[in-house]
């Protein structure tokens, strides 16, 4: 990805700018300190933090803005 280029949501297929962080980790996997970083765009913001919340990976949403 070039400087200039907004990022990109995380989700499969979408090529929407991404305007949210989710940090996971997944525990059995990643010391608790790690942090892994999904980008979501508005509209996928709820299907990608219930996927990851579901599994116990989610630990924070914060705005890209």
């Amino acid at each position: 990805m070039a400087d200039d280029e907004p990022p990109i949501c995380s989700s499969k297929g979408c090529r929407a700018p991404a305007t949210w962080q989710l940090h996971w980790n997944n525990p059995k996997l990643h010391t608790p300190q790690r942090r892994k970083t999904w980008l979501a765009c508005d509209d996928h913001l709820e299907k990608l933090s219930a996927f990851l919340d579901a599994r116990g990976f989610l630990r924070e949403r914060a705005s890209l803005s």
